[in-house]
């Protein structure tokens, strides 16, 4: 991905921040790395570009200030920057939650870095096709909210399980919805529904 998208990193553990960071930056990515919540917010407003080229990837427990606590600051900004938490196993029930508030995406440690890479590409190419107006409005109007649910959630590279965890429903109820979803949109394989999904179908 060039190099005009910028990363936002936020994690109170330094080792973990600064070797992100590199990857990043060695990826391609212009990176801005804060070691809390508020020192991320402090600078947001200088620093954000506002075109859909930037994303937030967050902890989700910091001491100061929650991944949680974070994107509510956001959101209440009116802002909807695309946010990647990472998590400790112990803190999925609180990435669902996140998910469930709007986030892009979360990782559980340990992760690859072509993991979380990839969660950043997706998010951004999200955020970009929204700002753009790159995806058919037409198309998803077809779609019911449960289902604009599931295709965020499948084109976010959720398995059904997770999916259903998020929505608080079953997994059968999740491959009916993906059934109906591809079937609405013509589509049928992953690979075609996230090209529509993501605007270039």
């Amino acid at each position: 991905m060039p190099t005009d998208v910028r990363v936002h990193l936020v994690d109170d553990n330094t080792p973990f921040r600064d070797s992100t960071a590199w990857l990043l930056e060695t990826a391609g990515f212009e990176v801005h790395a804060y070691p809390s919540g508020p020192a991320f917010l402090a600078e947001w407003a200088s620093r954000r570009r506002g075109d859909g080229a930037e994303c937030v990837v967050s902890d989700i427990r910091m001491p100061e200030m929650s991944g949680l606590q974070l994107q509510d600051a956001l959101r209440r900004q009116g802002c909807n920057v695309p946010l990647v938490f990472v998590t400790a196993h112990g803190d999925v029930p609180l990435a669902v939650e996140a998910m469930r508030k709007g986030a892009s995406n979360f990782l559980e440690k340990p992760f690859s870095d072509d993991a979380l890479l990839d969660s950043i590409r997706t998010a951004v190419a999200n955020a970009r096709a929204r700002n753009e107006g790159a995806v058919d409005s037409q198309v998803l109007a077809k779609l019911s909210p449960r289902e604009r649910q599931v295709l965020d959630l499948v084109v976010a590279s959720k398995p059904n399980k997770v999916i259903a965890d998020i929505l608080g429903i079953s997994i059968k109820t999740v491959e009916l919805h993906r059934a109906n979803m591809m079937a609405k949109l013509g589509v049928r394989s992953l690979p075609e529904l996230m090209k529509v999904a993501l605007g270039h179908g």
